[in-house]
């Protein structure tokens, strides 16, 4: 199991989140199962190695793939949040909110440079918190969190222009997966700037709802900006097989349905909402196969 392996928390959590969002409520509540399933396997992992294999486990968290347990988590709340069971999302938050400070500093310690795909999930998970307090907010009145929101929101956002000047561009080709968090970042950006705006409409942030609300926006068009030269790179440079990574493919995919509901809510742009009505079903697609691919790599294992 790599540092990476909460993607797929991340990845199954946001397609959850997606359809909840169309609302196919069967399908999003079996992908909440799923992700509940694979965020306690992972937990039990993780514990296992800190107790263990603590060398590897130290080692392990100088990575930014680490800060996948930080998103996963936080994704998750998301998820249990809309379900209204708000003392459970409060209780991740904290979670994420603890694992993303204890573990910030042995990444940047660690940091290398240029970035690859995955040195992105530094703003994924710093994100992933505005998201989470801003949903909270909205969900349950609790208008500090609103505000509390822009801290990471602001952060997260100077965490991308961070990596995005180191990147290699190189990575759209030879990534195994991750390279798709350059725009998923932006993507997760976008929904959590919405949502500090859709909470802003009762809240201490009125006025400046517009601004969240052109920003939202903004980030929206930079964020789809990404997806021709991601999308070419895959016809022109395919690469079948399972990876882990692969989950950090699938997690950008749900975060463009997911964010485009949420700015297409707070901008009234209808146009926004068709296309995230469409994309959560390729997003679905493409979690169906590589969690089928997980599966056979699995049982694969599993024979010896």
């Amino acid at each position: 199991m790599p540092p990476a392996g909460g993607a797929a928390v991340m990845g199954t959590g946001i397609v959850s989140v997606g359809l909840s969002l169309d609302g196919d409520a069967p399908l999003s509540w079996a992908l909440l199962a799923v992700d509940a399933a694979l965020w306690l396997g992972l937990c039990a992992v993780f514990a296992r190695r800190a107790l263990r294999q603590r060398r590897r486990w130290l080692e392990d968290a100088r990575s930014p793939a680490a800060l996948t347990a930080v998103a996963g988590t936080a994704v998750l709340g998301a998820r249990i949040a809309l379900t209204g069971v708000g003392w459970a999302a409060y209780l991740l938050l904290a979670l994420a909110a603890a694992l993303w400070a204890w573990l910030l500093r042995p990444v940047l310690g660690g940091w290398r440079t240029p970035t690859v795909g995955v040195s992105f999930v530094l703003t994924v998970a710093t994100e992933s918190l505005a998201v989470l307090a801003a949903l909270l907010s909205l969900e349950r009145g609790v208008a500090w969190l609103d505000v509390a929101s822009l801290v990471p929101l602001g952060l997260g956002l100077a965490a991308y222009v961070f990596v995005l000047l180191r990147f290699d561009l190189r990575q759209l080709l030879v990534g195994r997966g991750d390279q798709w968090v350059a725009g998923g970042a932006l993507a997760i950006a976008t929904l959590a700037c919405a949502r500090v705006a859709a909470a802003a409409a009762t809240g201490p942030l009125r006025g400046a709802r517009g601004v969240l609300e052109d920003a939202s926006l903004a980030l929206w068009a930079a964020a789809a900006a990404w997806l021709p030269a991601l999308l070419a790179a895959e016809l022109v440079r395919p690469r079948p097989g399972y990876d882990t990574r692969r989950w950090s493919t699938v997690f950008p995919f749900g975060m463009y349905a997911v964010c485009s509901f949420a700015v297409g809510d707070v901008t009234g742009i209808g146009g926004l909402t068709d296309f995230a009505r469409v994309w959560i079903w390729v997003a679905f697609a493409v979690w169906a196969v590589v969690f089928a691919a997980m599966l056979r790599r699995g049982l694969a294992v599993a024979r010896g």
